[in-house]
């Protein structure tokens, strides 16, 4: 043991005097003999030790030595270099703070933000509060300085910034051919001279397969589509994506639009812009005699007017010209407000109820109930339309929304599921699009009538075409509210119901409804 504590003390002797020796070197020389003076003030440690130490003891002394020696080591070097240098520093930034004092606001703005980056945010709020009292709108000055908008005319002078091979498929990649397309339209514009491409070999040193596509006559091509956009506009637009030449095609083929147009598919003639047949879907020349006397056909509703005769209506080829308002029909297919057919319009109804306690039960609280129910609206060719208010839910009710099913058959003990329609009501819709001096009807109202509850009532619902969705998404599957009355026919009166609860109608396509014939 006492082997053990004199080899203790000859190394703490030794330490201190390497210690003060490094204590009266240069500031220049410290940092570059540190790790020299470590190394070998432990090397010379560890021999003397080990020399003094018996051999079964010197790994333990070994790890307890370089503990001890790193920690009060490098204590003592932090120390040293605070010592030396934490006034010079303080000092300086003192010096460098005082000689940049912001004068302007937006000075006072850079160095408020600068403080709350460093955490001081009492200095920081007075620095704020010193900017907007110089200018109010220095947050203005502040946002234009730093962060300016960016230049929507700016060009890259560079066609192909990642100098990057034709064909790497790279979005910063720019075609070496020309110039780049500033528009969609002027990039659809540059297809017109391309082919139909051929599929590529599909072994490499064989033929590639034929295209028979390819070389049919432009003639026979634009008929081709024609045919299978009567079929399935979706289908015919689609095409676009198939090659270049398909899709210069599909924009810019007016002569295609123009049947999609004036077809009686889906195109405006089968809109209806006059009532067509009578609410219970009668024909006009055999309406009812309560209907005849009561004069309800000629009644119409424009919230800005109240009630008055309703303008004449122009004929469907009235509708289909150009105008400066649709300039080509394929805008005017995707723009003029249009119905629907192959699927149905569904309103869906939430709203908290408070409830009230049990009496068989003690509770602190009120219940509240959420109710929803659901309106359903579908649209048929013939100017007919179906209306139901119902709980059910729409899988269990679009199939059934046909007029097969209106019948008077349903009763409350009816187990079929087509008995959700006992409550269906049948009703005649028209659609607005119709402008003239004195009377005017807002583009894209429908205007639709129904039966009521009970047979002395009707009902008359206006609703406005929109689309929700994404700008370039599908068109027309959106109608609001615009008023909901109801008409007696006993006491020859109206009566506005309120639309505190009910939400919008939005379309839903029914595979089953085919195209709506």
């Amino acid at each position: 043991m006492d082997e053990y504590n004199l080899a203790l003390e000859n190394f703490r002797e030794e330490w201190r005097k390497e210690v003060t020796a490094r204590s009266k070197t240069k500031v220049s020389n410290h940092s570059n003999k540190g790790s020299t003076a470590d190394t070998s003030a432990s090397k010379r440690g560890d021999q003397s030790i080990q020399g003094s130490l018996p051999p079964c003891r010197v790994s333990q002394e070994e790890d307890f030595l370089d503990g001890v020696t790193n920690q009060a080591y490098h204590d003592l070097e932090d120390r040293e270099e605070t010592q030396r240098f934490g006034p010079e520093n303080t000092n300086t930034n003192l010096r460098s703070e005082t000689q940049k004092e912001p004068r302007s606001a937006l000075e006072h703005y850079e160095k408020a933000i600068e403080r709350e980056d460093q955490g001081r945010m009492g200095d920081s709020l007075n620095l704020y509060r010193k900017a907007f009292r110089l200018d109010a709108g220095v947050d203005r000055i502040y946002k234009d300085k730093h962060f300016p908008p960016p230049s929507s005319k700016a060009k890259t002078s560079d066609p192909n910034p990642t100098n990057a091979a034709v064909t790497v498929p790279n979005t910063a990649h720019h075609s070496l051919e020309g110039s780049t397309a500033s528009t969609v339209i002027q990039l659809i514009l540059s297809f017109s001279s391309l082919d139909i491409p051929a599929a590529p070999s599909p072994v490499e040193g064989s033929p590639p397969p034929p295209c028979p596509i390819s070389v049919v006559p432009a003639e026979i091509l634009v008929q081709i589509l024609l045919q299978t956009a009567l079929i399935d506009v979706a289908s015919f637009v689609r095409l676009s994506l198939v090659c270049k030449r398909l899709s210069y095609l599909v924009a810019t083929e007016d002569s295609i639009w123009e049947c999609i147009c004036h077809g009686p598919q889906i195109g405006f003639v089968a809109m209806h812009y006059n009532w067509a047949c009578a609410i219970t879907g009668a024909a006009m020349e055999h309406k009812l005699e309560d209907e005849s006397s009561l004069n309800f056909t000629s009644l119409t509703i424009n919230p800005n007017i109240g009630f008055g005769i309703k303008p004449p209506i122009p004929t469907p080829t009235t509708l289909l010209r150009l105008s400066p308002k649709y300039p080509t029909y394929l805008h005017m297919f995707r723009s003029r407000p249009r119905i629907r057919f192959n699927g149905c319009y569904i309103s869906t109804v939430n709203y908290p109820r408070p409830g009230a306690p049990t009496q068989s039960q003690l509770t602190w609280n009120t219940p509240v109930h959420i109710v929803t129910y659901y309106r359903y609206l579908r649209f048929f060719r013939d100017g007919t339309c179906v209306s139901l208010l119902t709980t059910e839910h729409p899988a269990d009710v679009v199939h059934h929304l046909t007029k097969e099913n209106m019948h008077a058959h349903h009763n409350r003990e009816s187990m079929l599921p087509s008995a959700v329609m006992r409550h269906a009501l049948r009703g005649r819709w028209r659609l607005s699009g119709f402008e003239e001096e004195g009377e005017t009807e807002d583009e894209g109202d429908v205007h639709i009538e129904t039966e009521g509850v009970d047979p002395k009532y009707l009902y008359k619902l206006q609703l406005a075409l929109r689309s929700a969705g994404r700008p370039g998404g599908t068109r027309n599957n959106k109608m609001l509210w615009k008023g909901f009355w109801s008409y007696n026919r006993l006491t020859d009166d109206w009566a506005a119901f309120t639309l505190r609860n009910d939400k919008a109608f939005f379309w839903s396509r029914v595979k089953s409804y085919g195209m709506g014939y």
